[in-house]
This record gives C-alpha cells, structure tokens and sequence, in this order.
C-alpha cells in the first residue's frame, strides 16, 4: 500500500469514526486514535460486507457508507463499554 492510500485510510477512518461516535449517545471516553482505528476496521469491513455478503457492487455507495457508520457506532459502543477509562 502506497503513503497516498495510508493517509487516505486514515482520514476516511477519522471521518467514519467521528460518525461513529455522533450517532452513540452520551460522552464517550475514547483518544482521537482509537476513534481513528474504529473508523477505520469499520470501513473496511463495510466495504466488504456491501460487496461479497450483501452484492452492492460499488466500493463507495451511500449504502455502504451507512453500514460503515453503523459499524463504527457498534465499535465504539463495543470500545467505550469495554476499555477502562480514569474517572475524570
């Protein structure tokens, strides 16, 4: 993978994951990284899932792009019951 899809991954991972966290309720207690990281196992795993399980043919499709914020609000539901946090 080129740097041009690197950095590509990551700021799509940040724009997926920060959707992510809008469509969770509540304060989450999650560093710009891991929000990152969410958004961007969420992507991936979205694009597949829209193309082999479900046929959607396009990589990017509002479809998919939906699926992936779903499953970006899933990992941070998952991320933030599940990783401990300093009461602050």
């Amino acid at each position: 993978m080129a740097i041009g899809g690197i950095l590509t991954a990551i700021v799509f991972g940040a724009i997926i994951g920060a959707l992510g966290r809008l469509v969770v309720p509540g304060k989450q207690h999650m560093s710009i990284w891991l929000t990152i990281l969410v958004g961007i196992v969420a992507a991936i795993v979205g694009t597949w899932l829209g193309q082999v399980v479900f046929g959607w043919g396009q990589a990017f499709s509002f479809p998919v792009a939906l699926l992936q914020i779903l499953l970006a609000a899933i990992g941070v539901f998952a991320v933030t019951s599940l990783w401990p946090h300093r009461g602050v």
